[in-house]
This record gives structure tokens, C-alpha cells and sequence, in this order.
């Protein structure tokens, strides 16, 4: 499988592990020390808050949300040897309601798989 294949990969598996709400999987598609950045601001520091931020939000606000799919577009730019920077379009849907955004990501290629260091999420304006 083709490097840019695996990052498709990694995206999919977000965006299912965000559709089933599932705040321990899509944790682990994150680095141990990873840093990610919400549409807010908001910084949450390893993947431990990140399981953690998402599970509040699964369980609350976002109960029910759906992440669109991100794997078809996104652009892959090699960084260095086993590093990519990652962008594309992305959002959220609630209640019929659609979030447009730009995302960004490190992924880089580590002993268990290709995953994501950083995480930056930009809302579209309407």
C-alpha cells in the first residue's frame, strides 16, 4: 500500500471513528504527545485529552454529530522521511445543521502505523 494510501487510510478511520462516537478510537489514530487545535482555539495536549475532550463532546454537544469524510482531496506533501503534512476540507453535521472547515495534520509513520502528531481545524466563514 502506497504511503498516500495509508494517509487516506488514517483519514477514513477518523472520520468512522468520529461517526460511531467512539472517543478511545479516534484517540488512538493520535500520537501519545500529539497537539490539537479545535475551530475555538481550544488546545488539548496528548492523546489522552483528546479522548477525553472527544468523549465529553460524543456524550454531549456533538452526541449524534457526523464527520464528512476527509480522504477524497485531501492534499499529502511529504515533509521529511516518514512525515507528511496533511489539508483538506472537512466539517461536521449536527441536527442537519453542516460546519464547513479546513483541516490540517501532521501524520508521521511510527513503530504501530502512520499517526497524527498535529491537528488544526479552521472553520469555513459562511
Amino acid at each position: 500500500m502506497s504511503e498516500n494510501a495509508k494517509i487516506t487510510e488514517l483519514l477514513t478511520r477518523l472520520a468512522e471513528a468520529w461517526n460511531a462516537g467512539d472517543a478511545a478510537a479516534y484517540a488512538a489514530l493520535f500520537t501519545e504527545d500529539a497537539d490539537y487545535i479545535s475551530f475555538d482555539g481550544t488546545h488539548s495536549q496528548g492523546r489522552e485529552a483528546i479522548e477525553s475532550s472527544h468523549r465529553w463532546l460524543f456524550e454531549g454537544p456533538l452526541k449524534g454529530s457526523t464527520m464528512s469524510s476527509m480522504d477524497g482531496g485531501a492534499k499529502v506533501k511529504p515533509l521529511a522521511d516518514g512525515a507528511v503534512l496533511v489539508i483538506s476540507a472537512g466539517g461536521t453535521a449536527l441536527a442537519g445543521r453542516q460546519r464547513h472547515s479546513i483541516v490540517s495534520f501532521t501524520a508521521i509513520r511510527t513503530s504501530g502505523g502512520w499517526r497524527f502528531s498535529s491537528f488544526q481545524n479552521t472553520r469555513v466563514a459562511s
